[in-house]
């Protein structure tokens, strides 16, 4: 049977997370700009209302999906056994027991959040959602490319569930079936991705139910699944007050913005995901894990931080060319959360490199550092101002995380220095929100679609010709 397992250090690391950043980063970035497309597209064919919908939808999901914050497949690309078919049917088992349990849950769970956000017509379409939890379990041999640092064969596999979902979420929109389109779409690509991970398992499937392996992935994972819990908490919080204070068009608007975050962050997700293998194998290393952070996360920032900057500048084109003039509330929003999601790039992924030394206790604070900022800051500003004061507020929550950011990188990488990582990252952006800026200072901003686009195309050329000057 083969067992083939994670590459050591020696065999070529660096190459291959070199490739593997180009495979992963063509795939996230394909991937979720189909998950942008999709969120502006579909929002083309459903009112604000029944977008509001979908975003409680997604928080309910993301609720009852916390099991999946709990890392079991990290800890299984951490592990060292030495029958790795074994391991991984351990693995897969506890990862399953999880899924069923949560979905059993949602059972009560789903009525219970749908009357505290006065919000009936979720309940149906959120027990079907339910679904997706094994779904989403039974992809667990996709670990296994991944922890082999095979990224081709996962993304390969892996793609299957985002292009069904979005060929069906679409065609169903245009149908109109409105929300139900998101979900009956949703639900099928997970199933058909689940099924060709399946398929292509190197390893016998097996129900391998073990006391001593679900305590060890316990000590890993309690500080993740604290981590994932503090977000759930944030999600709800926003939709519990934004849906009584705003309506569903005011979680709709929030829905969007955390659609745009989500595409943020996906370079980050591209980097990280790839070197976690590799920083594994070297977790005794700092010099080399130090050398990993510095490299990974400037990849990211490139892509990061001229995209919030660039969401900031032309939020008000996209609303009043793209989506909108009922949008137009959400304009404040788009332009805070663009700040925001830029920051909350710079050493996005240090809690990486804490989980590969084994070390997740710190994200598990500095989770609760950040839910207590977020629901002491935005969530009360949002009950009082509405969205502008929401906007304000998660300014001033991503300032409080950034702090917490750069303590536990000070402690991991003594001498490490967040002001000089941040000054780095904003440098290539600053000339063209510069540029953009001063044209409109002198009357040249957009005043249709076809200039915004090309007031778009100049900041990007600007920004790549600033980050050549500066970052090769």
């Amino acid at each position: 049977m083969e067992q083939r397992g994670r590459p050591g250090a020696g065999s070529g690391l660096r190459a291959r997370a070199a490739r593997g950043t180009l495979v992963n980063g063509a795939f996230l970035v394909g991937t979720n700009l189909l998950a942008l497309l999709r969120g502006f597209l579909v929002a083309a064919f459903l009112t604000t209302s029944e977008y509001g919908v979908w975003g409680v939808l997604v928080v309910l999901l993301a609720t009852l999906m916390w099991y999946r914050q709990a890392g079991i497949g990290e800890k299984f690309v951490q592990q060292d056994e030495a029958d790795q078919e074994l391991a991984f049917q351990k693995a897969m088992t506890l990862e399953l027991v999880l899924a069923l349990a949560f979905a059993a849950a949602g059972l009560a769970v789903v009525p219970l959040l749908a009357l505290g956000y006065g919000t009936g017509e979720v309940v149906a379409p959120a027990l079907v959602m339910l679904l997706m939890l094994p779904a989403a379990a039974l992809q667990a041999p996709l670990w296994l490319f991944y922890r082999r640092m095979d990224f081709v064969r996962q993304r390969t596999l892996q793609a299957a569930e985002p292009l069904v979902g979005f060929v069906l979420v679409l065609g169903l929109a245009i149908a109109g079936l409105g929300v139900w389109a998101l979900v009956i779409g949703s639900l099928v690509g997970a199933w058909v991705g689940a099924l060709v991970a399946l398929r292509a398992c190197p390893y016998r499937l097996a129900w391998r139910w073990d006391r001593t392996t679900a305590r060890v992935y316990a000590s890993f994972s309690w500080p993740l699944l604290l981590s994932g819990g503090t977000g759930i908490a944030i999600g709800q919080a926003l939709t519990v007050v934004g849906s009584r204070t705003l309506g569903l068009a005011g979680v709709g608007a929030i829905a969007l913005a955390g659609t745009i975050t989500q595409f943020a962050g996906r370079a980050d997700q591209a980097v990280t995901t790839t070197v976690y293998p590799a920083i594994c194998a070297v977790a005794d290393r700092l010099d080399l894990l130090f050398e990993a952070f510095l490299k990974s996360n400037r990849l990211a920032l490139m892509w990061g931080v001229p995209f919030g900057a660039g969401l900031a500048v032309f939020a008000g084109d996209l609303v009043r060319f793209g989506l909108g003039a009922e949008w137009e509330p959400a304009v404040v929003l788009l332009q805070a959360t663009g700040v925001a999601a830029a920051v909350h790039q710079i050493g996005f992924n240090w809690d990486a490199f804490y989980r590969a030394r084994d070390a997740t206790r710190p994200i598990g604070v500095a989770a609760v550092i950040g839910v207590v900022a977020f629901l002491a800051l935005p969530v009360p500003l949002l009950g009082v101002a509405g969205l502008a004061g929401l906007a304000w507020g998660i300014l001033a929550a991503e300032a409080v995380n950034t702090a917490v950011r750069a303590h536990y990188l000070r402690r991991l990488f003594p001498g490490f220095s967040m002001a000089r990582h941040l000054a780095r990252a904003i440098a290539p952006t600053l000339p063209a929100v510069a540029v953009v800026v001063a044209a409109r200072e002198v009357g040249l901003g957009a005043s249709n679609a076809g200039e915004a686009v090309g007031w778009v195309a100049a900041y990007a050329g600007v920004t790549i010709a600033a980050t050549v000057v500066l970052e090769r």
